[in-house]
């Protein structure tokens, strides 16, 4: 298994598309059905063959409590829908009367679906096929490479085998086979779970706290409280204001990733707050907004780091001069660590640099250039 599989992963979860969930659920189906070790799964040279039936299944079991749940949890960005939602409310709307969620997963399983189902279901069924090999599967990658279908391959080939009853097995032996490298697959193999998070190190604990309140307790309750942030809005509001204080006092403003002069502005996190929960006033300089806007989640090139230098520098200073104890204590914990502060410009500016490129080279986060 080569290193760069794993940076690869890395930087399909964070840079690739996300407009839609298709991306999430494709691969944690995959993840899924290789920790079930499915025995459908077989190799072929260097790739590992699957029923694209086994992902049809995990995408029903996945979608149909979020579409069936009464508070709505949004799955795509804008006004439209996912393109089987229509088909997948038919076949809710149907077993709200006789069961809900577990009765259709026992149909799917054991019982077979219901025969005046079967037209909608079967319907479901390939209209989530199509959007899995027509969306994610041709995407995925696209990250990391030029090419459609450079991760996922769909074989249509595969010829459909008799099935006693519309169910698992049906969608098994009827929707085709799709492949992945093996060394995703070996990668998922070792890692998928913590991936996936069923041995994820907040799932352990979250179980963990569950058993010992003798199940008073839900695994959704504590997951909610493990990933509370203690900074808040109020905290990054304030913060910001005590930035803009200081630019008022200076008069002159100059956008930290353009150097130009503007009147109006925001405030930004250079390396973002959705990537950091990082509030530090260091971490915080004054762009252009239609830049901002451009930034977003992106992470600043080292390249892009070194050209602004001077602004940053300026801006470092200016944190310095008003609020020397606060700035102090935060770029020694987060930029300098050991090193004294009599240097502390250099050994920040670099340390900062090194963090941008990390995130970018190792954790796989868009790089962001002018």
């Amino acid at each position: 298994m080569k290193n760069e599989v794993f940076t690869n992963i890395s930087k399909i979860i964070e840079r690739d598309s996300k407009a839609t969930t298709y991306k999430f659920a494709l691969l944690r189906g995959v993840i899924d059905i290789i920790q079930d070790n499915s025995p459908y799964i077989f190799f072929s040279n260097d790739r590992v063959n699957f029923p694209i039936g086994l992902l049809v299944e995990k995408w029903m079991l996945y979608y149909y409590p979020i579409f069936e749940s009464s508070e709505y949890i949004p799955q795509i960005k804008g006004e439209t829908n996912l393109a089987f939602v229509v088909q997948f409310k038919k076949i809710i709307s149907e077993y709200n009367s006789i069961g809900g969620f577990s009765a259709f997963y026992n149909d799917l399983k054991n019982k077979g679906i219901p025969k005046n189902l079967h037209s909608d279901f079967v319907s479901l069924a390939k209209k989530i096929k199509d959007t899995i090999t027509r969306m994610p599967m041709k995407y995925i990658g696209r990250s990391i490479s030029n090419d459609y279908y450079s991760i996922f391959r769909y074989e249509s080939g595969m010829k459909s085998k008799t099935s006693t009853g519309i169910d698992a097995e049906f969608l098994i032996n009827n929707l085709g086979t799709f492949s992945i490298p093996i060394d995703y697959y070996e990668a998922f193999q070792l890692l998928g779970s913590f991936i996936s998070g069923q041995d994820s190190i907040l799932f352990k604990w979250a179980e963990f706290s569950v058993s010992a309140s003798g199940k008073n307790l839900s695994i959704e309750k504590v997951v909610g409280e493990v990933l509370k942030s203690p900074i808040t809005e109020r905290d990054v509001a304030e913060s910001k204001q005590i930035f803009k204080s200081i630019l008022k006092k200076e008069g002159k403003v100059y956008c930290v990733w353009t150097g130009n002069p503007i009147t109006n502005y925001d405030v930004d996190h250079v390396i973002p707050f959705s990537v950091w929960k990082n509030n530090d006033l260091w971490n915080l300089l004054p762009s252009d907004a239609k830049t901002n806007n451009q930034k977003r989640d992106k992470i600043p090139s080292i390249e892009l780091i070194e050209r602004r230098k001077d602004l940053i520098f300026h801006y470092w200073n200016l944190l310095n001069e008003n609020q020397p104890h606060r700035f102090q204590k935060e770029i020694q914990v987060a930029l300098l660590g050991n090193n004294i502060f009599s240097t502390w410009q250099d050994t920040a500016f670099k340390h900062l640099q090194r963090s941008c490129n990390y995130l970018i080279s190792n954790r796989g986060y868009a790089e962001w250039k002018i």
